[in-house]
């Protein structure tokens, strides 16, 4: 888990955090579709990082709690996923590209200097809670490298000399 330290000690009834009603509903609703309450765990991690723009330890725990299960194969889902937060972002997330068809194309020059108009290393948020920067292994737009994902949008060709036109697109 995140939040606690290496030496704390936390159970997971110290961490339960209640989930909305709006939350629930919607994971109950999810479950209605499937065979077993823990085949929702994806949809469940999403409806409430949809809710709360992450997924805390204490959130973690209480929809593993609601779907029967233990919190540690929920947050081995949840770490697996890497559209998944587990720790707090800014309000847009950036994944930049970094699989070979995009390194050809230059996106370590394109990292530095979307790191260098932030501010910001890969990880890191902006002071202003705008944007996070992360890294991802492929888009799936090869050909447009390179390529990078802020928020839902795929930027393709992406030309340094554009970063301040993209990024002023997202308030």
């Amino acid at each position: 888990m995140t939040t606690a330290g290496a030496n704390e000690a936390v159970s997971g009834a110290d961490l339960i955090e209640t989930l909305s009603e709006s939350e629930v509903a919607k994971i109950e609703a999810e479950c209605a579709h499937l065979p077993d309450r823990q085949s929702a765990a994806i949809d469940a991690l999403m409806i409430v990082q949809e809710h709360r723009g992450w997924v805390s330890d204490a959130s973690l725990f209480a929809i593993a709690r609601l779907l029967g299960m233990s919190a540690e194969a929920l947050d081995a889902v949840a770490t697996f996923y890497n559209r998944i937060y587990r720790q707090p972002v800014g309000r847009h997330v950036v994944m930049l590209c970094d699989s070979v068809s995009c390194y050809v194309m230059g996106a370590d020059r394109l990292a530095e200097q979307v790191k260098a108009h932030f501010g910001i290393d890969f990880g890191e948020t902006t002071p202003d809670g705008r944007f996070t920067l992360l890294p991802i292994v492929c888009l799936g737009a090869c050909d447009h490298a390179p390529t990078m994902l802020v928020g839902e949008e795929l930027v393709t060709d992406v030309e340094a000399d554009r970063l301040d036109d993209i990024f002023a697109r997202f308030e």
